[in-house]
């Protein structure tokens, strides 16, 4: 599902990256790449330190058609939320340093293109008619199987999306099986873990690099 997020960003990126003139044209598709990964490593740095419930409460909103939503949905309320700051934050950063963006046209670019992206992830996730989209293979994009997804096959009854629904109450009411939130947090922090372990190991770029792949296709 990263390459689904990677076409997120790369669509609202159409007007807030390519066609702003503050952002020189040879950075386009870096940028696109890294606010992607912004977002991915975002979600791998709070399951690894075992707050999955702080993002099922992100995704429970469900997302707003409204741009200009100030409730609990919308791009003003995932302004509000705190992974978001964290994450707009960080981009705003990234666009200073590594594109030598001024503050002002980094904080637009930042305050635009990641709670927008993330406001279309968040409605395709919670979309029952979209089976592609779902937290189950969001996750598995970041860190692989989570146990339950192993046992399975990655397929089928998705513990993490009937989660979600159960929140939401989009779904049909049934847990599932009365899964255990926590044993599902215990298991994706582990999984968060081992990924970041296995990066710094191998010392290849990671989550970067996998999302530049798909700048080509």
């Amino acid at each position: 599902m990263l390459d689904q997020l990677f076409d997120i960003v790369k669509n609202i990126g159409q007007k807030t990256v390519v066609e702003n003139p503050e952002v020189p044209n040879e950075y386009n598709e870096d940028i696109v790449a890294d606010a992607t990964k912004t977002i991915g490593s975002g979600f791998q740095n709070i399951m690894a330190g075992g707050g999955f419930e702080n993002i099922l409460d992100l995704f429970k909103g469900g997302g707003g058609n409204s741009a200009n939503s100030n409730s609990g949905g919308g791009i003003g309320g995932l302004l509000k939320n705190p992974i978001v700051s964290m994450m707009v934050g960080y981009f705003i950063s990234k666009l200073v340093s590594k594109y030598k963006m001024s503050p002002s046209a980094a904080s637009n670019v930042a305050n635009n293109l990641i709670p927008s992206s993330l406001n279309n992830l968040i409605q395709r996730t919670n979309d029952p008619n979209d089976n592609n989209a779902t937290l189950d293979n969001l996750v598995k994009s970041l860190v692989g199987n989570t146990d339950e997804q192993e046992q399975t096959g990655g397929g089928g009854s998705s513990q993490l999306q009937n989660l979600l629904e159960k929140f939401t109450g989009s779904g049909s009411g049934g847990s599932g099986g009365g899964f255990n939130i926590q044993d599902i947090i215990g298991s994706l922090t582990k999984k968060a873990q081992t990924s970041f372990q296995n990066k710094e190991q191998g010392g290849g770029g990671g989550l970067l690099d996998l999302i530049k792949g798909f700048i080509s296709k």
